[in-house]
This record gives C-alpha cells, structure tokens and sequence, in this order.
C-alpha cells in the first residue's frame, strides 16, 4: 500500500527553499478557509502503531488569524479561480 501522506523528509523538502525566519500557518477547513497560527510540533505514535509528527495551532485567542488569502484557497483548490463579474454602467435619471 503506497502512503498519500506527507513526511517528515517531505516537509522538509519544501521548506528547504523557505527564509528560515519566515512564520509558518496552518491553512484549515476546505469549507471555510481559516489560517491558523502553529505553536507546537509533537511526536507521537497513531492507533496503527505508526510513528506520527503532529503540527499543532495555538491555545492562544490570538491563534486563528482569520480568513486564508483567497489565493491560497484556490492553490490548495478549496475555492475556485473567482473573479468579480463585468460592471455595466449605471443608468442616469433622465435616460441618458
């Protein structure tokens, strides 16, 4: 059985190519976008026995920053590509 799971060795990877000092976000819920504030990283072992990293939010009120940047939504093809519709012109009093 082939895992689809990230990895520790994954993770790293990836952000290999990121500023060391640059803060790292959870993004959660596909259903309605939120950014999350990491506060702890935890080693555990899952109910398979598997050994298991788990990146945890904040306790912190402060650790829910609000909504995910829409462009991140659509990266992670939670949302679609939207775009406002054309406006028309409104029409004058007068009819011109």
């Amino acid at each position: 059985m082939t895992s689809t799971e990230m990895t520790v060795g994954d993770l790293i990877d990836l952000l290999s190519g990121c500023d060391r000092s640059t803060p790292v976000r959870q993004a959660m819920n596909p259903f309605f976008p939120m950014a999350h504030r990491l506060a702890q990283v935890v080693q555990s072992v899952d109910e398979t026995g598997q050994t298991v990293v788990y990146l945890a939010e904040g306790r912190d009120e402060g650790s829910q920053l609000g909504h995910l940047p829409p462009e991140v939504a659509v990266a992670l093809t939670w949302q679609g590509d939207t775009q406002a519709l054309p406006r028309h012109p409104r029409r004058r009093a007068g009819g011109n």
